[in-house]
C-alpha cells in the first residue's frame, strides 16, 4: 500500500521561522519531531502526524504573518478553477518547485493557503 495524499486534504504545514536552532531544539525535545535542513532558511519536520516545515520566507511573505496550510490536489488546474469560481483571490499564480507545482490563495477570512500537486 502506498501513502498517497488524500485529495483536498491538509497535507503539509509551513510555519514561520526566526531561530533555526531554538526551533529544532524545542520541537525535538518537547514533541520528538525529526528535522531535515534545506539550507539556512528552511527545515522540514516529520513526526507530527502531518509533515511540515519552518520557513524564514513564510514570515516575510504570508499576509498577517502566520501559518501556511498547504492542501493537496490530484488536479491542480481544476482546484485553481474552483478556488477562482468561489471568489477567493489568487495571491501566487501556479509555480513549479522541486517535487511539484502549487499556487496560493486568500480564503474568506484573509488566511493565506496553498494547494500543491506532485504531477
Amino acid at each position: 500500500m502506498t501513502n498517497t495524499p488524500q485529495h483536498h486534504s491538509i497535507n503539509y504545514i509551513e510555519l514561520p521561522l526566526k531561530d533555526v536552532e531554538a526551533t529544532k531544539a524545542f520541537y525535538s525535545s518537547v514533541f520528538g519531531w525529526a528535522f531535515q535542513d534545506y539550507g539556512p532558511t528552511y527545515q522540514s519536520f516529520t513526526g507530527a502526524a502531518v509533515d511540515g516545515g519552518f520557513s524564514a520566507e513564510a514570515t516575510a511573505s504570508a499576509p498577517g504573518a502566520g501559518t501556511l496550510v498547504v492542501l493537496y490536489s490530484h488536479n491542480l488546474e481544476a482546484t485553481l478553477k474552483a478556488v477562482r469560481e468561489a471568489g477567493a483571490p489568487i495571491s501566487k499564480e501556479p509555480f513549479s518547485f522541486p517535487g511539484g507545482r502549487r499556487f496560493h490563495f486568500t480564503d474568506p477570512n484573509g488566511n493565506d493557503l496553498a494547494v500543491w500537486t506532485a504531477e
